[in-house]
């Protein structure tokens, strides 16, 4: 977490310095008092800012917890650089970019177990499926486009868009598993990623066959129909 005298923080507009602040101190409480019995209020007192100020940045809580999303995003897609700059197999760009994520939330987890049965609703604005999630959504999905464009492994043409797209709800059930693992370091976690990697590879690697490909493009129209805020995103997807 970036502290609030580091270069970076001192070189950023006022502004931005303000906004930080603000996110900052709201995971902090979010952790502290868990994200239910953490107001705007709490969040502005303990910033040393107008409650007004607070709403200005961040509309509600949800908001706040939608500026989190994009944090984790932004972070994930520096951190994975260096896997995904010198390896071309498969799994092993997979397993870089999923082990990336977990080393990234894992100062969070204490949080994200508290506000998850928030997330899980799936007419919540938390929820990772929701409309309102489809900036930090999408940049998830970039990484994973990233990883199977980089990759030496053939992928029909027909299959380049919806195969990132479950890539990504694969890293969903990771997720999921990992806000209650209890292991020390997360360490079952870390393992569901290195076999779910190995997993997503030979899953790419049968696609190819074109008996195989009804069934890829089933399954992702299964997820695009049942889960909020993706029809929503591939309808947008396809305007663009």
């Amino acid at each position: 977490m970036t502290e609030a005298n580091s270069p970076t923080e001192a070189k950023a507009p006022k502004s931005e310095q303000t906004r930080t602040l603000i996110l900052e101190t709201a995971l902090r409480l979010f952790q502290e008092r868990g994200y239910d019995k953490t107001t705007m209020r709490a969040i502005a007192k303990e910033a040393g800012v107008s409650v007004g100020n607070a709403y200005y940045y961040f509309g509600s809580k949800e908001h706040l917890v939608q500026g989190f999303y994009d944090r984790i995003a932004a972070e994930h897609q520096a951190a994975v650089r260096p896997v995904l700059d010198k390896e071309t197999d498969l799994e092993s760009r997979m397993a870089g970019v999923l082990t990336a994520w977990l080393d990234i939330a894992a100062p969070y987890h204490e949080f994200a177990a508290q506000f998850f049965k928030n997330a899980a609703d799936p007419e919540s604005p938390l929820s990772p499926f929701s409309p309102e999630s489809e900036h930090a959504r999408e940049a998830a999905i970039d990484v994973h486009r990233e990883v199977l464009a980089g990759s030496k492994s053939k992928v029909a043409e027909e299959l380049r868009e919806i195969l990132p797209e479950l890539m990504w709800l694969s890293q969903m059930g990771l997720v999921l598993y990992w806000v209650f693992d209890r292991s020390e370091n997360s360490e079952r976690s870390r393992r569901l990623a290195e076999r779910g990697a190995r997993l997503t590879a030979r899953g790419v690697a049968l696609a190819r066959f074109r008996v195989l490909r009804p069934l890829v493009r089933e399954v992702h129209e299964l997820f695009t129909d049942f889960l909020p805020g993706m029809a929503q995103t591939v309808a947008a997807r396809k305007k663009a």
